[in-house]
């Protein structure tokens, strides 16, 4: 559990400046039950393509290299 923790926060890492470019940030909540959760922040918390940022980007990222990870949500 532990090593996939690290492994979706490398993930995030990679993605953030991405989204600090944009004006916004995201952090790592938890990971539980196959879940990811993180809060999407600054301008990403309200943005209008936040869906797709989510699901095409942040998603896609972490099931990518981590093929357990079942869904990610953003937690507010």
């Amino acid at each position: 559990m532990k090593e996939k923790e690290e492994k979706i926060q490398e993930i995030i890492d990679k993605l953030r400046p991405f989204l600090i470019n944009d004006g916004g940030n995201i952090e790592f909540v938890k990971y539980e039950n196959d879940v990811v959760y993180i809060r999407m922040m600054g301008a990403c918390a309200n943005c209008q393509m936040l869906d797709l940022t989510l699901k095409d980007g942040i998603a896609a990222a972490i099931m990518n290299e981590i093929p357990d990870v079942r869904d990610v949500i953003n937690v507010i």
